[in-house]
């Protein structure tokens, strides 16, 4: 009987996530820590000729050179000066590493599968199309991004 409901209570237990909380404007975004290779300040920046708008250029990481792109170009959201609270994430992304500039790393929470729910609405205003899911932490939602949607661009694809 003690076996039994032993079982039961790992059954009950659903997967926990660690996501990293960032800003964008004045919403709250979340990226699966797993895809985190590093959080660095905002540094300089060497702009690529040609490339898509939303890439701002590249970094000098480690004596590795890591593409940066703007979450804000991307999102279609206007661009503000950089301040102290300004990060670059990089990912790590089938095994190749990119940076992403974001207002503010806020901090690192855990959901559980139950606290996730599939994004269906399929929209291209202000990063929709990015989200594959949101995240209920305490009373708050987080909008949990789809890192390979954001980082590829399906037209380019």
């Amino acid at each position: 009987m003690e076996e039994l409901a032993v079982r039961n209570n790992v059954a009950n237990k659903s997967e926990i996530k660690q996501y990293i909380v960032i800003r964008i404007n004045n919403e709250f975004f979340g990226i699966d820590i797993m895809n985190v290779d590093s959080i660095v300040k905002i540094q300089q920046i060497t702009r690529v000729p040609k490339s898509q708008d939303y890439f701002i250029g590249v970094i000098n990481l480690r004596g590795e050179i890591v593409p940066v792109m703007s979450l804000r170009k991307r999102f279609g959201v206007e661009e503000v000066p950089d301040d102290s609270a300004t990060r670059i994430i990089i990912l790590k992304l089938d095994q190749n590493l990119v940076g992403i500039k974001v207002d503010m790393v806020r901090d690192v929470v855990a959901l559980e599968e139950t606290d996730i729910e599939k994004n269906n609405i399929v929209t291209e205003n202000n990063g929709q199309m990015f989200i594959k899911a949101v995240g209920k932490h305490d009373d708050e939602l987080i909008s949990i991004l789809g890192l390979h949607s954001v980082v590829i661009d399906r037209e380019q694809a």
